[in-house]
């Protein structure tokens, strides 16, 4: 195996700014994750304002995770048959709807709790075809050798929305909720702008098949014929469904840890603030060498950085903990992202996009779920030190089971589609 050819190839290629279909694809990220930070702040408030019942907060994520759930298979299908920045475009123009919807509704007070509900519905089913063929897009713009840096740059742009968002929502909610939701329909339109700015694309020598019930399938078969890509994919979604002690936070902050509001507030930002900082640090120093050993290892210190929190009674500990945490998920979240896109034919990166986006986006929610459920159980510190252990064990496992990935070298590696 070569050891030196990498990183000067690396060096030779240009700077990712400087690549004006990135740039476009970075500022659409930014805008997109904007809008859906902003909406998810608004619809939450205004939900809980008609209603009061925690139990119709818990709708809005059923809400938003149903149509991801059941438009898997034909969202990656439309991806790989379709000009995937159209189809990205296209759902972000649905979303841009759905909230100028909620903004009229707003205004003239006949905005119901079912209609919330039911353009949220609306907006994550846009979402669902939306994230895989941004997804597959990506691989399209840079070249293979900077995928690493453009994932990681990708990343910071979403963190960076992920942190302003809530905030920006907030400072905007004060002028009314249909204010936030004028802001978001906003920000999909310039999103979508972005994406027309992006010279079409030609498609690869390789076409996709003709639509049909094994193609609908072939991403989870890919997947299945592939253990660097399912063994990336399945210790990420394991690593997340147990480790997922910020959904706890709220109890942390009142009861263990003795802080008020700003408290949990800087709670919550704290994982994405080392995110952030760590996606930075990436987009410029991508990894290079041992990257399954990485993988490994991030998630393994994602593990202790959940027991290390899950056991302390220190606020600034549990501060610096949480900010690990974040950092640690992110050099997991990178690795596998360029896995998975490197290692998919481009006719086929729609589908695996849609399955890895589906496998994710459920494991941060029951992640969430399953939390809570041991916390009921067995209480607040034994289930989040569960959660770690859990963590731990995993990786353990998984590099038994996946030793492919535990020796993969680098991202890109010779012969890989």
């Amino acid at each position: 195996m070569s050891s030196s050819p990498a990183p000067a190839a690396v060096l030779a290629e240009p700077p990712l700014r400087s690549l004006a279909a990135f740039r476009h694809f970075w500022l659409t990220r930014v805008c997109t994750t904007i809008a859906y930070q902003m909406i998810g702040v608004a619809v939450g408030w205004r939900v809980y304002e008609l209603t009061g019942s925690a139990l119709a907060l818990g709708l809005i994520g059923l809400a938003q995770f149903l149509p991801a759930l059941l438009l898997v298979l034909p969202a990656g299908q439309v991806a790989d048959h379709h000009d995937r920045r159209q189809v990205a475009a296209r759902a972000q123009r649905v979303s841009a709807l759905a909230a100028a919807l909620l903004a009229l509704g707003s205004l003239g007070d006949w905005l119901t709790v079912h209609g919330i509900y039911a353009l949220v519905l609306v907006i994550g089913a846009a979402r669902a075809f939306e994230a895989p063929s941004l997804q597959a897009l990506l691989p399209r713009l840079v070249p293979p050798a900077r995928l690493g840096s453009a994932v990681a740059a990708s990343a910071s742009a979403m963190q960076t929305a992920v942190i302003t968002g809530p905030a920006l929502a907030g400072f905007v909610y004060a002028a009314g909720p249909a204010a936030v939701f004028a802001a978001s329909a906003l920000l999909w339109a310039l999103a979508s702008l972005q994406l027309a700015r992006i010279e079409p694309l030609n498609r690869p020598a390789t076409s996709a098949p003709p639509p049909g019930l094994d193609t609908l399938f072939a991403g989870i078969t890919f997947i299945r014929s592939r253990p660097v890509v399912l063994g990336a994919i399945s210790l990420d979604l394991f690593a997340v469904l147990l480790g997922g002690a910020t959904a706890l936070l709220p109890i942390y902050a009142r009861d263990i840890l003795l802080t008020g509001p700003l408290g949990l507030g800087l709670l919550r930002s704290a994982p994405a603030i080392g995110a952030l900082a760590m996606s930075l640090w990436l987009s410029r120093h991508p990894p290079q060498r041992g990257v399954g050993r990485l993988m490994f290892a991030a998630v393994a210190v994602f593990g202790v950085a959940t027991l290390v929190f899950a056991l302390s009674t220190q606020f600034a500990l549990s501060l610096a903990a949480l900010v690990v945490l974040g950092a640690s998920d992110m050099i997991s979240v990178v690795i596998r992202a360029a896995l998975v896109q490197l290692e998919t034919p481009d006719e086929m990166r729609g589908r695996v996009s849609a399955v890895n986006s589906i496998f994710i986006g459920a494991s941060n929610q029951f992640g969430e779920f399953e939390s809570g459920l041991t916390a009921a159980l067995f209480g607040t510190v034994p289930a989040a030190a569960l959660g770690g252990l859990g963590t731990l064990l995993v990786v353990l496992v998984w590099m038994r089971l996946f030793p492919d990935l535990r020796r993969r070298e680098r991202l890109l590696e010779t012969g890989t589609g």
